[in-house]
């Protein structure tokens, strides 16, 4: 069984910066993609940013060059670093990492980029 437990949201002021981590733990044999979603309230789950072991990284065109994810394989953890923060930017984040065939979600954490 494998767990993801996220942290790292809160509130900031538009254009501060947040790091959101995903930690992984449970028998974790090969992570083949990871990546990050988000829901703003009202909206559907929009995919923020995906990446998969031996092809590129995809960011979503609201988020490129502000958003950068990256994995700590020791630390088994995803992170999302956000700059350049935006009001538009407020919603739950969602890390996933995919194992094997398997899809794993985060619970989710709050982002809010308000004033």
């Amino acid at each position: 069984q494998v767990q993801l437990v996220e942290s790292g949201g809160g509130v900031v002021q538009p254009g501060g910066s947040l790091r959101l981590s995903c930690a992984a733990s449970g028998t974790i044999f090969s992570i083949n993609g990871m990546g990050w979603y988000r829901q703003a309230p009202g909206k559907q789950r929009e995919l923020v940013v995906s990446s998969t072991r031996g092809r590129s990284t995809n960011y979503a065109d609201s988020v490129k060059g502000r958003f950068t994810i990256s994995g700590d394989n020791g630390k088994k953890t995803v992170y999302l670093q956000m700059n350049s923060l935006k009001p538009e930017d407020t919603a739950v984040y969602y890390c996933y990492v995919d194992i094997v065939t398997s899809r794993y979600w985060g619970q989710g954490t709050q982002v809010t980029v308000s004033s």
